[in-house]
């Protein structure tokens, strides 16, 4: 059975799904406001994707944001995250600019959990966690398919992939076709719950794969993402929505 992890005061377990919000805002104001916002409505995990605020990557606006943005949270727990455009981004770094970018935020201690793209190189990813553990922040290796959701042995293979590669979380995130690829996507979930040592975070997006957000504690991803304000995926639901209904599947 997948494994316990803990950040902060909340723990990651198969048969309980914790909520995350995504932060989008383009500049200062509007992620502080959206953070503000966020953080009322009582979330696990808050979500800066940082690929929506170009400026703000700049290391002092950044470092400065960041001060503000964790005083508005307090002990909610922050993920960063930018998002590549070939995984569904708003902007595109290479592998040298992504990784500088993340080390910096590493070696500053600037978040609790960091979000790294399975595309990338075995080195690089290899050397972003290792550098990532040495500052007890966690990290999720994580994949995007946007064209169809892969056969249920490339998603048992994707998921080993990651810890084998160290992730402290593996997630997988797939658009459906067809109502049977979201089964397939719960399926092989629910399969590699049972078989891993760390947890899973599995979505299949878009208004077809909504029904994966709602039920995930029954087939066993531990996070699901909402929305307070606009969504940053295809097939988000809003957090007062997502809490009522996933209680309901809740098995711990």
């Amino acid at each position: 059975m997948s494994g316990k992890l803990t950040v902060r005061r909340t723990s990651f377990v198969t048969g309980t799904t914790k909520i995350a919000v995504p932060i989008t805002g383009r500049t200062v104001d509007d992620i502080l406001a959206q953070a503000q916002a966020a953080v009322s409505a009582h979330p696990d995990v808050i979500e800066w994707r940082i690929d929506y605020d170009q400026a703000g990557l700049d290391p002092a606006i950044y470092q400065a944001t960041y001060a503000k943005l964790r005083q508005i949270l307090g002990d909610t727990i922050l993920l960063t995250t930018f998002r590549t455009a070939g995984e569904g981004g708003e902007a595109d770094l290479d592998e040298a600019a992504y990784v500088t970018l993340y080390k910096r935020l590493i070696a500053n201690e600037l978040t609790d959990m960091l979000d790294v793209e399975l595309h990338f190189s075995e080195e690089a990813i290899s050397n972003l966690i290792y550098l990532a553990h040495q500052h007890n922040i966690k990290v999720i290796l994580s994949a995007h398919e946007f064209q169809g959701t892969p056969p249920e042995l490339e998603i048992i293979n994707l998921l080993e992939q990651m810890q084998n590669q160290n992730a402290d979380i593996a997630k997988i995130a797939a658009m459906p076709n067809k109502f049977k690829d979201v089964l397939t996507m719960m399926r092989a979930t629910a399969t590699e719950s049972d078989k891993l040592e760390i947890p899973i975070i599995a979505i299949s997006m878009g208004s077809l794969g909504r029904i994966s957000r709602i039920t995930a504690p029954l087939f066993g991803s531990v996070m699901s993402f909402a929305t307070v304000g606009d969504a940053s995926a295809p097939g988000q639901i809003a957090i007062d929505d997502l809490r009522t209904e996933m209680k309901r599947f809740e098995t711990q």
